[in-house]
């Protein structure tokens, strides 16, 4: 398995391929788990975090397990960064691993769109890979050479999702709980419609956003996830699929409560809430 390849490997969870990966070279270096030695030093990677950070059982999650997969096989150094609460910091830290030799800089999410490219262009020798970004800016600019977008087609493992529930519920009413309500979200949202709707096409689907595009909160607050999942559940919905983040963790205790299910996103979630009445809700993720 290629350097690339052990990094990107949490992150395609519910991914059914890849849009615009690049494969790249084999890694310089170590490989096939050895040690790496005085000729060929340690790669250097940088992982900077979404919204809601490592430990959000989610998304960030997945990407650390790919790091840490790297780790394991390559014996790579690797060094983890957090945005600030807004985000403005995003840049800078980019910037900051560059600056500190590691290469390549994998950022997490699309909110790194507008600032990716700048800094890219300030380090023409680092690799930039964005999870969620493609490879060109809003006006459809180049991000730049060194820069390779990593999109996924979330809407058909959604979609699997919407088929599942839609044979799993006895009410013929389910929902979706979205982070927040941009275009990627709603890839998620549309593609879990649609396979609910090929088993059933009388079927209910409720949906609803914590937060609005722009608001990324909606990606890290757990208590708002439960209580709009909660409103889904006393409403007649039996089954709950998230594309929330670190906020999903609220939709299954909501679903925990209810004694009903919910479906996870990002991560193999059974494995990862750690809590079994959590567990025990969690119909796939």
């Amino acid at each position: 398995m290629s350097l690339a390849a052990a990094l990107l490997v949490g992150s395609l969870s519910l991914a059914a391929c890849a849009e615009d990966a690049d494969t790249g070279s084999e890694p310089t270096g170590t490989s096939g788990g050895n040690e790496p030695t005085e000729e060929t030093p340690a790669p250097m990677v940088g992982l900077a975090f979404d919204v809601g950070g490592e430990g959000d059982q989610s998304f960030n999650d997945s990407a650390v397990a790919g790091l840490q997969q790297a780790i394991d096989e390559f014996g790579i150094e690797s060094q983890k960064v957090s945005p600030n609460d807004d985000g403005s910091n995003r840049a800078e830290l980019l910037a900051q691993l560059a600056e500190q030799g590691f290469n390549p800089v994998i950022a997490v999410g699309f909110a790194y769109d507008e600032v990716i490219a700048g800094v890219a262009a300030e380090f023409p020798d680092t690799t930039f890979g964005q999870i969620d970004g493609s490879n060109a800016v809003f006006d459809g600019t180049s991000k730049g050479p060194n820069h390779t977008g990593l999109l996924f087609a979330e809407e058909q493992g959604s979609f699997l999702a919407g088929v599942a529930a839609a044979l799993k519920t006895e009410t013929d009413r389910i929902g979706f709980v979205g982070g927040v309500e941009i275009g990627l979200i709603q890839k998620f949202e549309a593609g879990y419609v649609a396979g609910a709707e090929a088993v059933n096409p009388d079927i209910t689907v409720d949906v609803q956003y914590i937060s609005p595009a722009g608001d990324f909160s909606g990606f890290g607050d757990p208590a708002r996830g439960k209580i709009v999942a909660q409103g889904m559940y006393d409403g007649g919905a039996d089954i709950v699929y998230h594309a929330a983040g670190g906020s999903g963790g609220g939709v299954f205790e909501a679903a925990a409560e209810s004694e009903a299910l919910a479906i996870g996103v990002d991560s193999d979630q059974y494995n990862t809430v750690g809590d079994p009445a959590l567990q025990a809700v969690i119909m796939t993720s």
